[in-house]
C-alpha cells in the first residue's frame, strides 16, 4: 500500500494557487461558468465513488481542494485555462491511469522542440535533462548530451518542480519527472525561453529561444531518428550465440499476436531469448498473455490479483449509527462505518488464472525481459505473470508503476477524463502501482552510453544469457 499523500494538506495550509498562466486573449472561451463547475464537480464525484486508490489520499484535503477550485474555474479566462486547472487537480491523485484529456481548443497550438532555426529534443538520462537531438548544422552550438542546467533563470529541477510536474498525472515520481523533462520547453508559438546549457566538455552557454516553425529536416543523430520513426509493433533479430531478440512494443494491436506466432519455430531453437518491453505502454492483457503462455512452464498462467470498490447505499446510511468500537468482528458494521465516513471499501481480491492448452508450444530457453519507465499497464501485468518462472529474469530499470482499468467519461467542451477503478497487485499481495516493478538486475544507462549509442541494458542481457549457457 502506498503511503498516504499529504500534498493536499500542504496545498491548503501553504496557500499554493491552482492558477495556471492564463495568457493569450485569442484562445477560445466557449464554456459557461455552469459548464466549468459541472465538469469540475463531475470529475470530483467520479473520483469519490470509483477511484481505486482513494484510501491513499486525505478525504478532507481532496474535498477542500475541490471547494477551493470552484471560484477559480468560474474565473478562468478561457477553455485552456479551465482545462489546465482540471489537469492540476487530477495530478494531485498521482495515478497514471487517472487523467484529463484536453479537447482541441481554438487558439491553442503547443510547440515542444522547434525554435525557428533551432531544434532541441530533450530526454532525461542519469538524472539530467540532456539534448538528445538537434539539427545537424547546430551540432557545435547544441552538442548532443549537453545538459540543460537552467530555464528562465531557475535551476532546471526547480523549474520542473514548480512549472511542469504539477500538471502531470503519473503513479511514480520518477515517471512524472521523466515526462516533465521531455516537456521542459513546451509553449505557445512566440513564447520565449532563456536556456543555459552545459556542454559535454564543460563549457556553459546561454541562449534565448522563441517557439516558431522550422523547415529543416536533417537531424543529429540521423540513425536514431530513423529508428524511432520506423519502430514497429514487433522487432526481431538474432545475436551471436543463437540468442534471439524480440521487442514487443505494444499490446494494443491484435496484429502483434500473429507476428509473434510466426517467430515460434525459430525461437524454439534458440539458446536464449531477450524480450524487450522498454517501449511497451500496455494495451490488452489477453494479447499479452497469449504471447507469454509460450514461456510459462506451468500448466496455468497466474497473473495479478485485483479488486474494485463496493457501493452499498443502505450500509452507508446505517453507518451513521455505527460506532467504531462496534465494528470489531462484524464485517457489515465495519463496511457501514467505512462507507459513511468516506473510506473506500473493496470486494475480495481475485487472482487471474488461465489454463494453458497442453498443445501450446513452449520456449524453455533462458529468458531476459528488458524493462524501463515506459513499461506500463498490460506490459507490467505481463511481468507479474512471469514473476514465478525461474528461467525468466528481468533486466533494466523500474517500470512505470501504473496499471488498472480506467473508467472514461465526457467533460464539457469535448474533453474527457478517465479514473482508475481497478486496483492491481501481485498474487501474493505485493504492491507495484505507485512503486514500479523492480528488475532483478538493475542497469541504468549513462549519458556516456547514450552519446556512444551504447545500449547498456541490452548488453547486460546478452552477457547474462551467455553466462547462463556456460
Amino acid at each position: 500500500m502506498r503511503k498516504k499523500s499529504f500534498l493536499f494538506g500542504l496545498i491548503i495550509h501553504l496557500g499554493i494557487s491552482f492558477n495556471p498562466v492564463q495568457g493569450h486573449a485569442q484562445i477560445a472561451n466557449t464554456l459557461t461558468a455552469a459548464d466549468k463547475v459541472f465538469g469540475l464537480s463531475k470529475f470530483w464525484q467520479e473520483v469519490n465513488y470509483n477511484f481505486a486508490y482513494f484510501n491513499n489520499i486525505s478525504r478532507y484535503s481532496w474535498d477542500s481542494a475541490y471547494k477551493a477550485l470552484i471560484p477559480e474555474v468560474i474565473a478562468s479566462r478561457n477553455d485552456y485555462a479551465y482545462y489546465r486547472l482540471l489537469e492540476k487537480f487530477c495530478a494531485l491523485l498521482k495515478d497514471g491511469h487517472t487523467q484529463i484529456t484536453v479537447p482541441p481548443i481554438a487558439g491553442v497550438n503547443y510547440m515542444y522542440n522547434t525554435f525557428g532555426d533551432y531544434l532541441l529534443v530533450l530526454k532525461r538520462v542519469a538524472g539530467k535533462v540532456i539534448i538528445k537531438r538537434t539539427f545537424k548544422k547546430d551540432g557545435d552550438r547544441f552538442p548532443l548530451g549537453s545538459e540543460i542546467i537552467s530555464v528562465n533563470g531557475l535551476p532546471t529541477e526547480q523549474y520542473i518542480r514548480d512549472s511542469i510536474a504539477p500538471y502531470i498525472s503519473a503513479s511514480t515520481d520518477y515517471v512524472r519527472v521523466d515526462i516533465a523533462s521531455s516537456m521542459l520547453l513546451k509553449g505557445f508559438p512566440g513564447s520565449t525561453f532563456v536556456v543555459k546549457i552545459k556542454k559535454p566538455g564543460g563549457e556553459e552557454a546561454e541562449y534565448t529561444l522563441t517557439h516558431a516553425r522550422t523547415r529543416d529536416s536533417i537531424f543529429l543523430p540521423i540513425d536514431e531518428y530513423t529508428e524511432e520513426k520506423n519502430k514497429g509493433l514487433l522487432e526481431h533479430k538474432t545475436f551471436d550465440g543463437n540468442i534471439a531478440y524480440v521487442a514487443l512494443n505494444s499490446f494494443s494491436d491484435p496484429k502483434i499476436g500473429p507476428l509473434f506466432e510466426n517467430l515460434l519455430p525459430s525461437l524454439e531453437k534458440t539458446k536464449g531469448v531477450i524480450i524487450d518491453l522498454r517501449n511497451n505502454g500496455g494495451g490488452d492483457d489477453g494479447i499479452a498473455f497469449n504471447i507469454l503462455k509460450h514461456f510459462i512452464q506451468d500448466s496455468v498462467l497466474v497473473a495479478s490479483s485485483s479488486m474494485v470498490r463496493l457501493h452499498d447505499p443502505y450500509l452507508k446510511a446505517i453507518g451513521r449509527y455505527v460506532n467504531l468500537a462496534d465494528t470489531a468482528g462484524n464485517a457489515d458494521k465495519r463496511e457501514a462505518w467505512l462507507l459513511y465516513n468516506g473510506y473506500a471499501v473493496f470486494d475480495k481480491p481475485g487472482t487471474f488464472r488461465s489454463k494453458i492448452d497442453p498443445g501450446t508450444l513452449k520456449i524453455n530457453a533462458p529468458v531476459a525481459i528488458l524493462t524501463g519507465s515506459n513499461t506500463e499497464s498490460a506490459a507490467e501485468d505481463f511481468l507479474i505473470a512471469a514473476d514465478n518462472q525461474k528461467h525468466i529474469t528481468t533486466i533494466g530499470e523500474p517500470t512505470n508503476g501504473s496499471s488498472g482499468m480506467p473508467y472514461r467519461f465526457d467533460l464539457p467542451g469535448g474533453g474527457s477524463a478517465r479514473v482508475c477503478v481497478k486496483k492491481d497487485r501481485y498474487p501474493d499481495g505485493r504492491e507495484f502501482v505507485g512503486y514500479g516493478i523492480q528488475p532483478a538486475i538493475r542497469v541504468s544507462p549513462t549519458v556516456k552510453d547514450y552519446l556512444e549509442n551504447k545500449d547498456a541494458v541490452l548488453d547486460a542481457a546478452l552477457q547474462y544469457l551467455k553466462n547462463k549457457k556456460n
